[in-house]
């Protein structure tokens, strides 16, 4: 059973058990359970908050309103979970064992082929908030089962924790100018988790940057979200426009949107450190047979009942069927801009204007046919 933190509480002390040993043994144990690297933060991360309110204050968060409403309780793990005293950082990688070297240049290729759909490499297995979660309650246990009952809460990508700063602090890599977690072993391509924990375990060492003078994240990206260095604004980012955001697809960024319906890999793509990826340990994340290398058209003719029944288990339910048709509508008229073949683009218009005389079951009719109707104005200025 989970157990909760209370104020100033400290259920182990070292003169009972050496905390240096623990963490040893957490990180075997972190291994064992598909982990790559724990490490160890302080939860001071005072330095953090004028940043954060920095970022807020321009909206940069755009419609992600419970960042605003949080404010700095992100930057304060103690407030947030009061009796914690350290955090508990684990990496998780996901790239599927099946992934071939040069994966890279595999998904570029992709994004050239208007037709086929973009989803980023992480959402085509398993929900990872289901799988680093359920892990991580199962180190803590194994932790508790060590040294008797403690305080914790786990987290992943789920509460108001500032997971980079926190991973970054406690030597999981560096804050990239892209704004995720470069790992000189493992690049980016993973998953962050938290334990919060009332231990006073030994912290671990942070990881200087090591990103130089490349800026290549910031030139490739396709809206121009990186602002500056370390600086994103979501409002632009690929990423929230078809995740986050619930709202239309601002008519000036669709037509850079291009095939990606859900997500953006290109800023990670475009990495040299990425050449260090590793493979996932686990098979969670192996991609579905129906989400690698899917057409448009295949995806746009499911129903909301399809839609949840063979996304049941992915992180790409959660966006909802609406917001699924938003972004495939997208793609299809910028596919429509794109493709030099005449059959294609006939069969593409000919699905749009079937949607529009007769749209499936659960959809939102209002703004899927927004874009709808911006996709076929985009074939009428191909013509």
């Amino acid at each position: 059973m989970r157990q909760e933190l209370q104020p100033g509480s400290t259920s182990i002390s070292s003169s009972r058990l050496a905390l240096d040993e623990v963490v040893s043994q957490l990180r075997l144990w972190a291994l064992e359970l598909g982990f790559s690297q724990i490490g160890v933060a302080d939860v001071d991360l005072s330095s953090a908050e004028p940043g954060l309110l920095a970022w807020l204050a321009r909206g940069f968060h755009g419609d992600m309103h419970y960042m605003a409403a949080h404010g700095v309780k992100r930057a304060r793990p103690a407030e947030l979970i009061p009796g914690t005293v350290r955090v508990v950082t684990a990496r998780m990688d996901y790239l599927p064992q099946s992934v071939p070297e040069g994966w890279q240049r595999i998904e570029f290729d992709r994004l050239s082929r208007p037709l086929d759909a973009s989803i980023s490499v992480y959402a085509r297995g398993r929900d990872y908030h289901k799988v680093l979660r359920a892990r991580l309650q199962k180190l803590a246990d194994r932790l508790a089962q060590h040294v008797g009952p403690f305080g914790h809460r786990v987290f992943t990508d789920s509460a108001p924790v500032m997971e980079v700063e926190l991973a970054s602090r406690s030597g999981l890599g560096w804050r990239g100018k892209h704004t995720l977690l470069l790992s000189r072993e493992a690049g980016s391509t993973f998953f962050l988790g938290e334990i919060y924990v009332d231990l006073a375990l030994p912290l671990s060492a942070a990881e200087a940057a090591h990103c130089g003078s490349c800026r290549a994240c910031i030139d490739v990206c396709p809206t121009q979200a990186i602002v500056g260095e370390r600086r994103v604004d979501a409002r632009r980012c690929i990423s929230y426009l078809t995740i986050e955001s619930p709202a239309p697809i601002p008519v000036e960024l669709r037509p850079l949107l291009g095939n990606r319906i859900y997500g953006c890999d290109d800023c990670q793509l475009i990495c040299p450190w990425n050449k260090f990826a590793q493979r996932a340990t686990v098979p969670d994340f192996d991609a579905r047979a129906v989400l690698d290398g899917p057409s448009l058209l295949q995806l746009w003719a499911w129903d909301e009942a399809t839609f949840l029944r063979i996304m049941e288990g992915s992180p790409i339910r959660r966006i909802g069927f609406a917001s699924w048709q938003r972004n495939i509508a997208v793609a299809l008229g910028n596919a429509l801009r794109a493709t030099g073949d005449a059959a294609a683009a006939a069969s593409v218009r000919q699905a749009l204007r079937q949607w529009r005389a007769q749209p499936p079951a659960g959809t939102d009719v209002a703004l899927v046919g927004e874009h709808v109707d911006w996709a076929l104005e985009q074939g009428a200025a191909s013509d």
